[in-house]
């Protein structure tokens, strides 16, 4: 399954340090059970916004992950609380239509 949110960056905060932080993070998260990997995009034309992507077994991995139980990924996330608008659009299962080039 595919967790997608969108994160926006408040005056004063830029990409490349929520990147560097979500990085550090991500590390930490992917030891979890599950994870299968995660990736961050930038917006074309909006130089303040990325989409995150994360690659989980199931759903029911990705809601027994508890990133409050590391310190390190507990005090990155409250950091982007305060510099950072984050949008959840959703959580998706792998495509049933797929449509690839020849």
């Amino acid at each position: 399954m595919k967790f997608i949110f969108e994160v926006r960056m408040k005056p004063g905060y830029t990409v490349e340090q929520y990147a560097q932080a979500w990085v550090r993070a991500s590390e930490i998260i992917q030891q979890t059970p599950g994870a299968r990997g995660t990736y961050l995009h930038r917006k074309i034309g909006d130089p303040n916004a990325l989409l995150a992507i994360a690659h989980w077994d199931s759903k029911a991995h990705r809601d027994a992950k508890d990133d409050r139980s590391n310190a390190t990924v507990r005090a990155i996330l409250e950091k982007h609380a305060t510099h950072c608008e984050i949008t959840v659009i959703g959580e998706f299962e792998e495509p049933e239509w797929a449509v690839l080039p020849g």
